[in-house]
């Protein structure tokens, strides 16, 4: 998609303190709306224009730079697929690192695993990590308390590039790319990430809606393939997504991990004494068989 084109896009999504309507441009000929009940927040941070809002049917509402980041309604559904995929794939998971995700859901669930010694949480902005608190407490129940958490407020791109730590997930919950977020999309980020991975390791990252976005897979897989010998894509069903399903980038070197069966998974998911809401080992198998019009999107 063309810069001109996204700014347009961008100025077009801007929230009008007149209208009690927030208004999400898909693209030039579509959007969707959410009422805004109440306005609880809003600021233009160093990064990003940040409102939170009040919606009956959603409840609290996330929205940075025009495009809905996250509500208090379905929240689970994208933070239990980015993180329980490759976890329970992995199986023996020591150190995680989370780009972006400063709303602390990807962290919450990451820590519902035992075996998680370190989780290292980088977000460019400590505002959004602040008010999540504040207005998302549920996404986060805690985790940003609990002693495995280390917070690193720091771009995401410099890093990985300066560390030398050696991570088994590394999962990248960043905005769209577009302004801030376009750089977590690059091949030089990719490649830093593949030097920052055990050799076991799994990177996944979030794709956007193929349906109204199919550029950014066949962009993106190329750019995967060029450093990681397993590249492949998964999706889940998440209503604030609108467009069909959203598309997670999965890459490793190690393509035994997209072979666990069904019951291992299951094994797995049971140590964690938890009950998920999306998750489960059945959506977990599935989730990789794409529909054809997303395999007509990926370069042959």
């Amino acid at each position: 998609m063309q810069r001109s084109l996204l700014a347009l896009l961008l100025s077009l999504s801007t929230f009008t303190a007149h209208t009690t309507w927030y208004q999400e441009q898909l693209n030039r000929h579509w959007q969707q709306c959410f009422h805004m009940d109440e306005v609880l927040y809003e600021q233009k941070t160093d990064h990003h224009h940040l409102i939170i809002f009040k919606n009956a049917s959603f409840g609290n509402v996330l929205a940075l730079d025009g495009i809905i980041q996250t509500t208090e309604r379905d929240e689970y559904v994208y933070h239990e697929m980015i993180v329980h995929v490759p976890m329970l794939s992995h199986g023996n998971a020591k150190k995680v690192l989370i780009i972006g995700g400063g709303d602390g859901g990807v962290l919450r669930e990451v820590l519902r695993h035992k075996t998680v010694e370190q989780v290292t949480l980088v977000d460019i902005d400590r505002s959004v990590i602040d008010l999540s608190k504040k207005f998302f407490p549920h996404h986060s129940q805690g985790a940003f308390q609990d002693p495995r958490t280390r917070i690193v407020i720091d771009d995401g791109c410099a890093f990985v590039k300066q560390s030398q730590e050696q991570y088994d997930i590394i999962i990248v919950d960043s905005t769209d790319p577009i302004g801030a977020g376009e750089q977590l999309f690059t091949d030089t980020f990719f490649g830093d990430c593949h030097r920052c991975l055990a050799p076991r390791g799994i990177l996944v990252n979030q794709n956007g809606v193929p349906f109204t976005h199919p550029e950014e897979l066949a962009t993106n897989v190329e750019r995967l393939q060029s450093h990681f010998a397993e590249v492949r894509f998964y999706v889940a069903a998440i209503p604030t997504y609108v467009g069909g399903v959203m598309a997670f980038g999965w890459a490793t070197d190690c393509p035994e991990h997209a072979t666990i069966t069904q019951e291992e998974l299951a094994n797995r998911l049971a140590i964690l004494a938890h009950t998920c809401t999306y998750y489960t080992p059945e959506i977990h198998k599935a989730a990789f068989a794409l529909p054809q019009y997303i395999k007509n999107a990926l370069p042959s």
